[in-house]
């Protein structure tokens, strides 16, 4: 079942169009990827989903509403969280407070405690629980930002280059953490540049270029088109 649909949304900045008539679906259980060059889009289209920004045309759709032009609270507040491309933690607090922050505005909120420390044995950090993000590796610090976003229970869950800055073993441990999330039912959407984790945990990916969807299929299809090979893959 759908739990994120995006149709036809367009979006145009002056006379350029970052999105032209994009259409994407994530389903419960499932890790959708989303990749592209740089500037095709992938940020813009999950400002759009997020609600930081209003689209041009088209609608989005949580479970089924029609969500185009909530805002972004109430969006959270239907279950839908997100990541950034550039980390956004606020730097004077602990990772244990970082979490904490969404913990208390979510469904959890009458036991947030034990709802973070639950997340942050899952995600690996209970080790630096009282350290401020800011002293932490970038790798890490994407965990602790992915970790806040679990915090609210989300539904769906989208990911803005999660594994940038993680070695080899901490991306394995990751690509195990989502592909958890998916088996408890969560609509996972990935951005992300490294098409080994893409091509290892996705169930479908689809393939932006100027602003266009240009191929949407299993990893081993995308893997091997031709058009995308041109586009992407084969540049990187």
């Amino acid at each position: 079942m759908e739990s994120l649909r995006v149709s036809g949304v367009t979006v145009s900045f002056g006379g350029n169009r970052a999105l032209d008539g994009v259409e994407l679906t994530a389903e419960r259980g499932k890790v959708t990827g989303l990749i592209g060059p740089n500037g095709a889009g992938k940020s813009t289209l999950f400002d759009v989903a997020s609600g930081l920004r209003r689209p041009s045309s088209g609608r989005v759709y949580l479970d089924g509403r029609d969500v185009t032009r909530a805002r972004p609270s109430a969006r959270a507040r239907q279950g839908l969280a997100r990541t950034f491309q550039r980390l956004e933690l606020f730097g004077r607090l602990s990772v244990r407070d970082n979490l904490l922050v969404a913990a208390e505005l979510g469904p959890e909120r009458h036991r947030a405690d034990r709802a973070v420390a639950a997340i942050l044995d899952r995600i690996g950090l209970t080790g630096h629980a009282d350290t401020s993000p800011d002293a932490l590796p970038t790798g890490v610090g994407r965990l602790v930002e992915v970790g806040r976003a679990l915090a609210i229970r989300p539904k769906v869950l989208l990911l803005d280059e999660p594994a940038a800055g993680q070695d080899a073993e901490e991306t394995e441990r990751f690509a195990d953490l989502l592909r958890d999330l998916a088996g408890d039912g969560t609509a996972v959407v990935l951005v992300e540049h490294d098409m080994s984790l893409v091509m290892s945990v996705c169930d479908e990916v689809h393939v932006l270029d100027l602003g266009k969807i240009i191929a949407v299929g299993p990893p081993d299809v995308i893997r091997n088109d031709e058009t995308v090979l041109a586009a992407y893959l084969g540049d990187a």
